[in-house]
């Protein structure tokens, strides 16, 4: 059970911290976000939606000169729908000089597309767009002529289990798309011109209602949708469909009267998933979280339930240190929670009461009873006078409660209930009587017996035998003088071959004891003599004074191993030993073999050309057949050229044999080849027309 309060309470740590630094880091987080320029006008809007919500007013001012001339491009042309939504989103924030009859226009085609769209996104942008205009000019006649005929097309794409359709064609349904219809419904609702029956809105309230039988739940309280795989559609995390499904139901709620049936522990478990997220990683998701808290913020009419937060600014205390302790009004205070909405508005007149706290090991043993916090209007904090005496180290669980002072509060926040908070106390732990012995296996005689200081940093040497037993004990003690007991306790024996063997250290009543009896351990240790090093390592999350102590070393002679007995295992890698340099590589080349003389290798090539210069030898001899050499200027040239690229080919071989590599070789090639049959091109063309001539002729 014990364990159990202790992994509850360690996961409300984050949320119950979240709230003192959650404005500041939101406001350093937007600011980074959103530095660079959108790309975007639905980057646009989220950006200075934040800036509106965090009072990020530089920032927002800063954006309406590089914005406001794309909402008016988004506004005047036939642009895509959905740019069309957030150019007028955006400018309902930034209110850019836009001309009435360019609303008129929009108003006129968002109706026509509102009848005609077949999907829920494009009824989603038509209808928010329409929402949108009637806010920003009260002047355009937004209203939807066919409104029933416009919410039954929505409603039909509802399902039984509360998710809903993406359009008429796809049986995929998705909780995401539940968000969005909502959020359309209540467009609806706002654009008639009448009132809509209520037995058709109150459909709709149960479909919210029914939507919620499937939020997920966290251990600490927290409430979140999670979508399921939708084929064909863009997927959304967690996140991003809860904040879908609190912007429809926060809007819905908006525009109708009557208060939706959902627990206040509820939307105050909602409310506890988006903070304790913390901050995301994403511009995004930072948007959807932002825009999630302060939906759940605001009033909507009392229409739905506003979560107060209870966090504490602190939740380690020292006995040691005393760091908490201050002085206020003459009394020594400890300053121990505050209640705020979810973006840390003031919360309502209240008083805070610390039900009861006990210990995480005896949770039936009270050490706190029923106490009302006093609240500090400095500080804006409720604090209590001072911890009771029987505080030790240890891990606590202090349960809280918030009563409301008026009345009519308690239907517009919410609370929820009981608070269970961990608390830390946390000290310096005192060991002593550590004493380490080896004794005679039979016997039972100590033969060598060392007290210990081991908040010092004195080492015994001992020496032993497979025939005797090593005995340690040491005890701890809290500042109060009672009786400690670690999370972890370790006895470990390093052999000088990094060989390790942890051992944990047993409790036995008052004190902490481990007994080594190395007849039995011969096996275990691998047979392996020598000196060991001895380490003990004690550490808990509420002792200050954790440490891992080298004790001494111990000279162990053991038998000589078996021959079938188990090796010991090899010793680690370190693993930054990979960084290290290497061992020098040198390498030996083989002894080039003989070669010839080079008078020898001259001859040869002179035998070789022979063939060649009789070759230009006979051309002359036969006498060279030039009369077919163009004498004009340009195809003489060509000619030229073409033999040169001849000889610069066989150049090329020769050059490839004596020192060019083959790529090289080939790059050559190919510019020689180029411009070669260029060359070839024109004298050939020159020659053939010559002989046309003269066959004609």
């Amino acid at each position: 059970m014990a364990t159990h309060v202790t992994l509850l309470a360690s996961a409300f740590l984050l949320l119950l911290l979240l709230p003192f630094s959650a404005s500041i880091s939101r406001r350093s987080a937007a600011i980074n976000f959103f530095a660079s320029s959108p790309a975007s006008l639905e980057d646009a809007y989220e950006a200075l939606r934040v800036f509106e919500i965090l009072g990020i007013q530089e920032k927002k001012a800063h954006e309406r000169g590089a914005t406001c001339p794309k909402v008016l491009e988004n506004l005047v042309s036939t642009s895509p729908l959905k740019d069309l939504f957030y150019a007028l989103k955006v400018n309902v924030i930034l209110k850019c000089d836009v001309n009435g009859e360019v609303f008129e226009g929009i108003a006129s085609r968002l109706k026509v597309i509102v009848h005609d769209a077949s999907t829920l996104l494009d009824k989603y942008y038509s209808i928010g767009g329409l929402v949108l205009i009637k806010d920003l000019d009260s002047n355009v006649d937004t209203h939807i002529p066919d409104v029933d005929g416009v919410f039954q097309s929505i409603k039909a794409l509802r399902q039984s289990d509360g998710r809903w359709r993406h359009s008429s064609d796809n049986p995929e349904s998705s909780i995401y798309a539940a968000g969005l219809a909502f959020e359309a419904l209540a467009g609806v609702i706002s654009l008639a011109s009448s009132e809509i029956e209520r037995s058709t809105v109150n459909i709709v309230k149960n479909d919210i209602v029914k939507l919620f039988d499937v939020i997920e739940k966290y251990d600490d309280g927290s409430f979140y949708f999670e979508e399921k795989f939708v084929s064909g559609q863009e997927q959304h995390g967690s996140l991003s469909t809860t904040s879908s499904v609190v912007r429809g139901f926060t809007a819905f709620a908006a525009a109708t009267s009557g208060k939706i049936n959902l627990p206040g522990d509820t939307i105050l478990g909602l409310a506890k998933f988006f903070l304790g997220i913390g901050i995301p990683g994403d511009a995004k998701e930072f948007f959807s979280q932002v825009e999630s808290l302060a939906f759940l913020e605001s009033n909507r009419q009392v229409l739905i339930s506003i979560p107060l937060i209870l966090s504490l600014p602190e939740t380690v205390y020292s006995l040691t240190k005393k760091g908490q302790l201050k002085e206020s009004r003459k009394y020594r205070v400890y300053d121990l929670a505050k209640v705020n909405t979810v973006l840390g508005s003031a919360a309502p007149p209240l008083t805070v009461k610390l039900v009861h706290a006990f210990s995480t090991g005896a949770k039936d043993s009270s050490i706190i009873d029923s106490k009302e916090l006093w609240y500090d209007q400095e500080s804006g904090l409720h604090v209590l006078d001072t911890f009771p005496n029987n505080l030790d180290v240890g891990t606590y669980v202090f349960v809280f409660e918030i009563v409301l002072h008026d009345s009519a509060s308690e239907e517009v926040y919410t609370t929820g209930g009981q608070i269970y908070v961990p608390i830390y106390v946390t000290g310096i732990i005192e060991v002593g009587n550590a004493e380490i012995t080896v004794v005679e296996s039979d016997l039972g005689t100590a033969e060598t017996q060392k007290k210990l200081d081991l908040s010092g940093n004195d080492a015994v040497s001992l020496s032993a035998n497979h025939l005797q037993k090593l005995m340690f004990a040491f005890q701890l003690t809290t500042p109060h003088g009672q009786d400690f007991k670690p999370q972890q306790a370790f006895f470990k024996l390093r052999h000088e071959s990094k060989v390790e063997h942890i051992f944990v250290v047993g409790n036995t009543g008052k004190k902490f004891e481990i007994i080594l009896d190395f007849l039995g351990l011969v096996e275990k240790l691998f047979y392996l003599s020598g000196r060991y090093d001895i380490e003990l390592t004690v550490g808990d999350a509420v002792m200050e004074n954790s440490f891992l102590r080298l004790i001494g070393h111990l000279q162990l002679d053991l038998p000589e191993a078996p021959e079938k007995a188990s090796r010991p295992p090899t010793p680690p890698v370190d693993p930054y030993s990979r960084y290290e340099p290497k061992e020098e590589i040198t390498h030996t080349f083989r002894t080039p073999e003989k070669r010839p003389p080079q008078n020898l290798s001259l001859i040869f090539l002179g035998l070789i050309l022979l063939p060649f210069i009789g070759f230009l030898f006979g051309l002359l001899r036969l006498g060279v057949n030039v009369k077919n050499f163009p004498g004009s200027t340009a195809p003489s040239t060509f000619g030229i050229l073409f033999h040169v690229g001849i000889a610069g080919i066989l150049l090329l071989y020769v050059l490839f044999w004596l020192k060019l590599d083959l790529f090289t070789t080939l790059k050559a090639f190919g510019l020689l080849g180029a411009f070669l049959m260029f060359v070839g091109h024109r004298i050939l063309s020159h020659l053939a027309l010559t002989s046309a001539k003269l066959k004609s002729a």
